[in-house]
């Protein structure tokens, strides 16, 4: 085992937490779930399963992570989502790490699924993120959405054997759901730095994510998945706009 915390982000991941667990359960004796009120069986899968569970509020992806690493044991940290397995030339080279530099933070190669079909192009295709990092250099910018890792300037950064296995369900009222908070989160972000819904960016911007996604990044080899995922940006990017518009207009009235 090593001196790592792993900490899984997790609401309504009944479905798939288990498989995750079970992919980094050789890496470390400090396994925290963080449950941000799930209404399935998450919280009992995640005990079951060996994991420690902490219960708090969803204040967005920044805040809440950084919220439950105040609670982990170790100072390295292997940040997860519920619906990450790690794979098993990932798990043989963190289980290789030496971790003797507190300044290494080590990026992750991924593969995104939706359902059982494997995303090889569009924004899906080629992923990589940070997500092992010792706390005493590094932590999440404080933004509800698209967070990043903040670091020290002499922090320096690697790249891991292996990949995340991204294993997103295919359920259309989850997706609408986290499409519209993730619009929502974004509106307001846009809306505090002064930036404008304009008709033009509700109804072109759509348009122009989707040709970006499903032609120039060619999503359309991945099929009805790269269909998918190519509408579901440009809806997120429509509802973001469209929010934007109402909160503008609403201050406009008062």
């Amino acid at each position: 085992m090593q001196p790592i915390s792993i900490v899984i982000i997790a609401k309504d991941e009944a479905h798939i937490l288990p498989e995750t667990i079970r992919s980094v359960k050789m890496l470390s004796d400090d396994l925290l779930v963080c449950d941000t009120g799930s209404t399935d069986a998450t919280v009992p899968a995640a005990i079951q399963n060996g994991a420690k569970v902490i219960e708090i509020e969803w204040n967005g992806y920044g805040p809440t992570k950084n919220e439950v690493n105040l609670e982990a044991k170790y100072n390295w940290i292997l940040q997860l989502d519920a619906d990450e397995v790690v794979d098993e030339t990932l798990l043989n080279s963190l289980l290789s790490l030496k971790l003797d530099d507190e300044k290494e933070i080590f990026k992750v190669r991924f593969k995104n699924y939706i359902g059982k079909a494997q995303l090889r192009f569009g924004d899906w295709g080629k992923k990589e993120q940070l997500r092992l990092f010792n706390a005493n250099y590094a932590m999440w910018s404080e933004a509800a959405t698209s967070e990043k890792l903040v670091y020290d300037d002499s922090c320096h950064i690697s790249i891991l054997n292996g990949f995340i296995l991204h294993k997103t369900k295919l359920n259309k009222e989850r997706f609408e759901e986290k499409i519209m908070a993730c619009a929502k989160q974004s509106a307001e972000k846009d809306f505090k730095n002064n930036k404008k819904g304009t008709w033009v960016k509700q109804h072109l911007s759509p348009f122009l994510c989707f040709l970006r996604n499903y032609f120039l990044k060619l999503g359309v080899l991945d099929g009805f998945a790269g269909f998918v995922v190519a509408s579901l940006a440009a809806k997120s990017v429509k509802a973001k706009y469209s929010i934007l518009n109402k909160m503008q207009k609403t201050q406009a009235k008062s």
